[in-house]
């Protein structure tokens, strides 16, 4: 059975809402939007290079796959973006009416935690998941989610979507940490069984 590796930048506390930009989320009047910048470093990109040459597939929320699909559709010789829209793409959304916008994507809708289980029955490498602030709590609360990828930035926001919603017991074990010069620490959890 494939399984589902969800990457996520994530504050101390928990938020996950808009880490690249002041506009990308402003949903419940969120104001922090593009918080990890101050942060970066290029061993970030490179950990998200790495999980995404051991995965076939991406699985994104539709807000998230409008953004990366507006970013890395029209991005020629670059070996992240071209490794993105090579690889076929699941998006959920009950708004949209077509998966056209980006290559090699094909729509979710009616039933998404069956569609996600068929997903993972298929034979192939991970499925990748990134962002989709609305999709990643729902594949937790069915346990779905193998691994946690995570970026977690030196940083408290007070409010914002969070990574897991309240109420769910999820006991992970931890897989790897790594502290980055920046005071990001990549932090991978793997779901205990």
């Amino acid at each position: 059975m494939r399984e589902l590796i969800v990457a996520e930048f994530i504050t101390l506390d928990g938020v996950i809402q808009a880490p690249g930009g002041a506009d990308e989320d402003t949903e419940g009047g969120f104001t922090h939007g593009g918080w990890t910048w101050p942060y970066w470093h290029d061993d970030i990109g490179a950990h998200f290079f790495q999980a995404m040459s051991k995965a076939d597939a991406i699985l994104l929320g539709r807000k998230t796959w409008q953004i990366h699909g507006t970013a890395f559709e029209p991005m020629v010789d670059d070996p992240f973006a071209d490794t993105l829209n090579n690889m076929p793409k699941y998006v959920v959304s009950t708004t949209l009416d077509s998966a056209a916008a980006w290559r090699n994507s094909t729509l979710i809708q009616g039933d998404v935690v069956e569609a996600v289980r068929a997903l993972k029955a298929q034979p192939g490498k991970n499925i990748f998941v990134d962002g989709s602030s609305v999709l990643v709590p729902l594949l937790s609360e069915h346990d779905l989610v193998d691994e946690y990828s995570l970026h977690v930035y030196p940083i408290v926001l007070g409010s914002g979507k969070k990574l897991f919603a309240e109420g769910k017991r999820l006991d992970m074990t931890l897989a790897e940490a790594t502290p980055l010069p920046t005071g990001v620490v990549y932090m991978r959890y793997r779901r205990s069984a």
